[in-house]
């Protein structure tokens, strides 16, 4: 998984994998962006699939360097 995989993600699953980096569960997620659950799960397996990673911790660790280094 790398850095560089993160500017394949669209703008909606770049603001879902910030949030998943804060913690928020799938539910929570879509209560914040106003979409269903089921949206949130599709975002989240195109992060995954787009990153090389299904592992949501990884994932949420890789996108916090990535944020905070933008801070």
């Amino acid at each position: 998984m790398a850095k560089e995989n993160l500017s394949l993600l669209t703008p909606r699953e770049r603001e879902v994998l910030k949030l998943i980096a804060q913690g928020l569960s799938n539910g929570e997620i879509a209560s914040t962006l106003f979409i269903s659950e089921h949206t949130v799960k599709n975002h989240v397996s195109n992060i995954y699939r787009k990153l090389g990673d299904n592992d949501r911790t990884r994932v949420a660790l890789l996108a916090r360097e990535d944020f905070v280094e933008k801070e």
